[in-house]
């Protein structure tokens, strides 16, 4: 079975090559369990200057990505069975954990579209099957987006970790974070590993890590720690 093909239409594909050698990342992709795949729709603009943006019509501040060069970008790439298109964009779907666990087992082809300059033209949004983004906040362009995603699902592919248990129990893949881990030396300049977690006991170290988690979740997220008490069915 051939791994998962990873097409990315950028204007800045130089920015993706060290995603080829980022540890286990980059080892999945030396290994075939994901490929990468640039394409620029610079190559792909037909005049001289080989102009791939413009001013908006209506006026406005900056200049807009043209449709022309990423529609013919896109129509030069494979056409896998099960593709997902994303358009990466802060107007888009805030990326969880379960999006990331989604693509990874149901995708053989994954196109990611990077937006540059002021905004892209509204047309090019109809190539995508889903928008996504990575935060309430603006940056450049959508390659550093485009490349968390790719992190976060080459991880996700089976052979990519080591131990495939060591990504069952991290924070966002339940719906409470992970609790608290430590390993030698058992005092650090005053600080000490909990006793229960030398003692042996695996029961009491499970009660105290779930105990943990629980706490963790108030402290820091609250809001995740709501949705876990009504998933419970107990009162926030």
């Amino acid at each position: 079975m051939s791994g998962l093909r990873i097409d990315v239409v950028s204007l800045a594909p130089e920015a993706f090559a060290p995603l080829q050698g980022l540890g286990v990342i980059g080892r999945a992709f030396r290994a075939g369990i994901a490929s990468l795949h640039t394409h620029n729709p610079r190559d792909f603009a037909t005049d001289r200057y080989r102009k791939v943006d413009d001013e908006p019509y209506g006026g406005g501040a900056g200049m807009v990505l043209k449709p022309e060069p990423v529609f013919a970008a896109m129509e030069s790439l494979p056409v896998l069975p099960r593709r997902r298109v994303l358009l990466l964009s802060p107007q888009g779907q805030l990326l969880q954990q379960s999006d990331l666990q989604r693509w990874a087992d149901s995708s053989d082809q994954l196109v990611l579209l990077c937006g540059h300059y002021e905004g892209f033209d509204e047309r090019i949004r109809t190539l995508a099957d889903e928008e996504v983004s990575i935060g309430d906040f603006v940056l450049t362009g959508g390659e550093l987006p485009a490349m968390v995603v790719i992190n976060g699902v080459v991880r996700l592919l089976p052979g990519t970790v080591g131990t495939a248990a060591s990504l069952e129990q991290e924070s966002h893949s339940g719906p409470l974070l992970e609790h608290p881990h430590y390993t030698r030396p058992a005092s650090f300049r005053g600080l000490e590993v909990p006793e229960v977690l030398r003692s042996g006991d695996h029961g009491a170290i499970a009660r105290w890590r779930a105990e943990q988690q629980l706490q963790r979740t108030l402290e820091r997220r609250p809001d995740l720690h709501s949705r876990w008490l009504q998933q419970q069915g107990l009162k926030d």
